[in-house]
């Protein structure tokens, strides 16, 4: 059976052990990853937390929904044991009905009936580092190892362990400054997961620096199991350059090769993003977006006119 809980029924020591224990289980599912991205949470529950599904919800206008928070690419159901397009349908049937619609992402070992359910498949990208570095620097392409060359005639280095706040202003004085829907609160948010992964050894974050001491770029990884999450990055002109990201990311990789860990570069659907991830030979994996629209004829129609004219 499924239950619908409210976040005070969840009982969080059991949800964090299914999560754990889930062939699928990842970061952003964890209890205390979801109370910093999306505080009150609420869930499906199978059973005794056989399998469970987070639920992010909202309201506005009076009208409750789900939407996929941000700095949490991927959630929908985890599992202990076995995971079809059946039990997963199950879940998505169990979503309450007073959710008028619902826009969230499940993660890459959801399989969704396509007969039943409206989706769209995102991109992501990963790269196993089991390998010694001498194996998995030769999958680079042709263009990042000529980045990664001239990123160290630029007397570049690296530092470990900078403080998120040096990340999220770089950030956000450079690519920032074109992101119209971040606002304080989602910076807030995002330094608050930047420091509890980092106090529980779930994070750690990297910074380029320049020859005259000026970072350049950064980026923080969160870590969970045997993944490494690429979750959040920043960069200016100069590392632009200089590849800084690029010696970034090949430090990273040098680090954690020959280890059972997989590069999760987390994206993207942008086409240059893809490429510069494919560069490092990583691979492309699909996730399901799912949506669903509750509500009842005739503010169906109207809901879908206004989603067409908020996109336009």
């Amino acid at each position: 059976m499924i239950n619908y809980l409210k976040h005070n029924q969840i009982d969080k020591k059991q949800w964090d052990a299914c999560v754990d224990q889930a062939f699928n289980g990842n970061s952003y599912a964890a209890s205390w990853y979801l109370d910093l991205a999306h505080e009150g949470w609420e869930a499906l529950v199978e059973n005794d937390y056989e399998r469970v599904m987070p639920l992010t919800a909202a309201t506005k206008f009076g009208i409750s929904y789900l939407f996929q928070p941000f700095f949490s690419q991927q959630l929908g159901v985890f599992s202990k044991s076995k995971l079809n397009p059946g039990i997963v349908e199950d879940f998505i049937q169990s979503i309450p009905a007073h959710f008028k619609f619902v826009e969230i992402n499940l993660n890459s070992f959801n399989k969704i009936n396509s007969k039943k359910n409206t989706f769209v498949l995102n991109n992501n990208y990963l790269l196993d580092l089991i390998n010694p570095y001498e194996r998995l620097v030769k999958k680079y392409t042709t263009n990042t190892r000529r980045n990664l060359k001239k990123s160290t005639t630029n007397k570049l280095s690296i530092s470990k362990n900078i403080k998120p706040e040096a990340l999220i202003k770089l950030f956000r004085n450079n690519r920032g400054k074109q992101l119209k829907k971040w606002n304080d609160a989602h910076y807030h948010i995002l330094q608050r997961i930047m420091y509890t992964s980092v106090y529980k050894g779930k994070g750690v974050l990297y910074g380029v620096y320049t020859e005259f001491n000026e970072l350049c770029a950064a980026a923080f990884f969160l870590k969970n199991n045997n993944r490494l999450v690429f979750l959040f990055s920043g960069s200016n002109q100069s590392a632009r350059e200089n590849a800084a990201m690029t010696l970034l990311i090949d430090s990273v990789i040098q680090e954690f090769a020959s280890t059972r860990t997989v590069f999760d570069f987390e994206g993207s659907n942008d086409a240059n993003l893809a490429r510069f991830y494919r560069g490092f030979g990583a691979k492309e994996i699909t996730y399901p977006a799912l949506r669903l629209n509750n509500f009842s004829f005739p503010m169906k129609q109207i809901f879908q006119i206004y989603k067409r004219f908020k996109k336009e």
